[in-house]
């Protein structure tokens, strides 16, 4: 159903208010219209392009910074981060992250986004995976956009344990899931209200 301009436009901007990681090429199938009018309409709302919507959305939310590896070394970008309590990032599906002969991504990529992440998570300089239970719940495609939550279950600082949850999501779909246990120094200071935290 194609609408007229004021109806698209309002609708658009409410999408984009919910939705802010969602591209124009999706704007445009969802509109029915070319990704050339999803611009101009952006333009003239004066929406930002994707980037930097991420851009504005990291800077929000950022209110901590890595501590247990270089920020570039993190697959996929954060675009919010609570020490020891949870993050996001967004990875991009690009054409060297997909099998030729069929544009599905290799699974080692959705793993070490969030792996990375749950690494990133750790309030401590140390971080290192120390186990891992994942699950692949459906192909993701060549340029599909793969947003993964990662929430910290438990910290236990007797073994130096972090136990974290990651959720991985194109759009509303669950595409991968995971739980990773995560080892740090034993001596870092207990935070009130991060994680479910114990002593045994």
């Amino acid at each position: 159903m194609r609408r007229n301009k004021k109806e698209r436009q309002q609708l658009l901007k409410e999408t984009i208010e919910e939705t802010p990681f969602i591209t124009d090429e999706e704007l445009a199938e969802k509109f029915n219209v070319s990704i050339q009018t999803i611009r101009l309409d952006r333009l003239e709302l004066s929406i930002p392009e994707l980037r930097e919507r991420i851009k504005h959305v990291a800077e929000q939310n950022l209110q901590d910074e890595v501590k247990s590896l270089p920020i570039d070394e993190v697959i996929g970008e954060i675009i919010d981060l609570e020490l020891d309590f949870s993050a996001i990032s967004i990875f991009e599906v690009k054409k060297e992250h997909v099998f030729r002969r069929n544009q599905i991504a290799r699974g080692h990529h959705l793993f070490a986004q969030a792996n990375s992440l749950c690494v990133a998570l750790i309030d401590d300089e140390l971080a290192l995976t120390r186990k891992s239970t994942i699950r692949f719940t459906r192909p993701v495609k060549v340029n599909e956009r793969v947003v993964a939550k990662a929430k910290v279950k438990q910290i236990d600082h007797k073994s130096g344990r972090t136990y974290v949850e990651v959720n991985s999501y194109v759009g509303q779909e669950l595409v991968f899931s995971g739980e990773f246990e995560m080892y740090r120094s034993k001596n870092q200071p207990k935070k009130e209200g991060y994680g479910n935290e114990t002593s045994n």
